[in-house]
């Protein structure tokens, strides 16, 4: 398990843009991460108030920040550049722990395609092909 520090080492967000708050396992090829979901959250105040729904949007950020840990060498800036085929099956809502679980499924120079997913209490919430770079290169 590899903490906040660990993930501020491997990628440039900081809060209020960091989007991933631990990983659980990293490889050659996959990783798995999380990001603690909570009422207080700042993005709640305004998506939606009275009903707070975590956007699909950060999810899938989340997921190409999580590729980056994974992927680049510490002190680069991870791009993401593309998603295909992203579906959104279930809602997030706090508390919660959202795991993403990102893998390798073809590099093209310096183009990374990765399969990514992300799930809350075991359920699949989100799923997309991710293509992820690097701006420095």
């Amino acid at each position: 398990m590899k903490d906040k520090e660990y993930v501020q080492e491997r990628i440039p967000h900081r809060d209020p843009f960091l989007l991933v708050d631990g990983v659980t396992s990293i490889g050659e090829t996959e990783a798995k991460a999380y990001r603690d979901i909570l009422e207080d959250d700042p993005v709640f105040r305004g998506h939606f108030p009275g009903c707070p729904i975590y956007p699909g949007v950060l999810i899938i950020e989340g997921l190409a920040q999580t590729a980056g840990i994974l992927l680049l060498k510490p002190g680069t800036t991870p791009l993401f550049v593309g998603i295909e085929r992203a579906r959104f099956k279930t809602i997030v809502k706090p508390p919660c722990r959202l795991e993403y679980s990102i893998r390798l499924i073809g590099r093209k120079m310096n183009l990374a395609k990765i399969d990514a997913t992300a799930f809350v209490d075991g359920k699949l919430s989100v799923k997309a092909v991710l293509l992820v770079t690097s701006l420095d290169q």
